[in-house]
């Protein structure tokens, strides 16, 4: 059985999410769990643990979720982080199968 994961520290999580703070608690959960969706910001309260370093991480690593959305409203931190994630599919680094979508939240 699968989760799903939603990486914010603003908005409020969907009921069927489980809700990850920083990088390092989302990070954990894809080496531990099995992820049906993973929903990721970019803007987190560390400015250096971002959603953009966590893409890589999970590139570098090969840890993924079978579905993965970008919902951060920093229209271009967001669109780098599904940029890349694409990429990493064009080059074989990440699976086709994933699907990627860049829906981005409103804050409020």
């Amino acid at each position: 059985m699968s989760i799903n994961v939603f990486l914010d520290d603003y908005r409020t999580c969907p009921p069927d999410h489980t809700l990850v703070e920083t990088i390092d608690e989302c990070f954990t959960l894809l080496s531990t769990e099995k992820i049906g969706h993973l929903s990721l910001d970019h803007d987190l309260v560390s400015k250096t643990q971002n959603g953009f370093v966590l893409v890589q991480r999970m590139v570098e690593h090969q840890l993924f979720a079978e579905r993965i959305t970008i919902h951060s409203a920093n229209a271009g931190r967001g669109k780098a982080m599904y940029n890349y994630l694409k990429q990493a599919q064009s080059d074989f680094k990440m699976p086709r199968s994933i699907k990627v979508i860049l829906r981005p939240l409103p804050l409020h």
